[in-house]
């Protein structure tokens, strides 16, 4: 099972145990997943369609906890498969519709839709608890994960701008900063931010799919910070042995032309001591000078030689 799967079996498992809660995931679920159809013949309609049974379930176990009425429900298999099932959920009695629609916000008391202003002033999302199972329902239906393993992706689909701008808001309203990116027809609001991510499920109340996420984040974090340490550390080693190698060929230089007896004496004794050990940091190389020198005094007489050995190659003198 995926991650995203997994964090979906979690929400579905939660209970409402406020009315309110359910009709604000409805809601979602209706607004981001389902379609409500009208026609002059036969009024309102609305159906879910879905290949995942959990989806299904919470779909219908919430209409069951807030309405009367029985759902209709439409099992059918994918043409040449054997594992993948569609389900769709409908209810057309026009009675029934209305008062789903009424009741989830998603027409106004004239039994008019108005898409564009859907999630602004609607009185099923005043509550900070309502907008928290909102979201929900919104990433059941029509949201993935990517797992943290591999990356850190969050997103819910939108059919259009209008709901994927109104889902930004939600989003922005807990401090998420969604953003907005066209794929194909849809428009996708999502977060790319791991902290941002560990919200979101944090809002959720997938609380166990947060602590895999944090887990995760938390390995990932100190192994990349061991990485960078170990680059760190590797990459002033090669400093340390270039520079070492070139100090060393610049003495040689010197040696093999003039002889290091031309060099004053404080340049002859780091010359000597850095030939004895090609290995040992400017620190150590000072600590065996005497009197002991300090790592920058090493360094500027490494740099006097490196001078005197490229006059040399220049100029054929010191």
């Amino acid at each position: 099972m995926s991650f995203s799967s997994e964090v979906k079996e979690e929400l579905i498992r939660l209970t409402e145990h406020e009315l309110h809660f359910a009709v604000a995931e409805l809601s979602a679920i209706i607004h981001y997943g389902g379609k409500v159809s009208c026609s002059r013949e036969s009024g309102y309609s609305i159906v879910l369609h879905t290949e995942n049974i959990s989806v299904a379930k919470r779909f219908y176990s919430l209409l069951k906890q807030i309405f009367p009425f029985q759902p209709e429900v439409i099992t059918t298999r994918h043409q040449g498969s054997k594992k993948n099932h569609m389900y769709s959920i409908s209810i057309d009695k026009q009675a029934d519709v209305l008062l789903v629609l009424k009741t989830t916000g998603l027409v106004n008391n004239l039994g008019q839709m108005d898409e564009e202003d859907y999630l602004i002033d609607n009185p099923i999302l005043q509550r900070t608890c309502c907008r928290r199972a909102f979201l929900r329902g919104a990433f059941l239906v029509s949201g993935s994960i990517t797992d943290p393993e591999r990356n850190y992706h969050f997103e819910i689909t939108g059919q259009d701008w209008d709901r994927a701008e109104q889902l930004r808001d939600l989003m922005n309203y807990f401090g998420l900063e969604a953003k907005i990116v066209v794929r194909k027809k849809y428009y996708v609001v999502y977060l790319k931010e791991g902290s941002m991510i560990s919200d979101a499920l944090n809002i959720m109340e997938a609380h166990v799919a947060m602590m895999q996420f944090e887990n995760v984040r938390i390995i990932k974090d100190v192994r990349n910070s061991v990485n960078r340490r170990v680059n760190c550390e590797a990459a002033n080693i090669n400093k340390t042995v270039s520079a070492a190698r070139k100090q060393i060929e610049d003495i040689e230089y010197i040696r093999s032309t003039v002889g290091l007896h031309q060099l004053p004496e404080s340049l002859q004794e780091v010359a000597a001591v850095r030939l004895e050990e090609p290995d040992a940091t400017l620190k150590e190389l000072g600590e065996m000078l005497h009197p002991a020198v300090g790592k920058s005094g090493v360094n500027h007489r490494l740099r006097k030689i490196s001078q005197i050995a490229q006059n040399i190659r220049e100029h054929g003198n010191t």
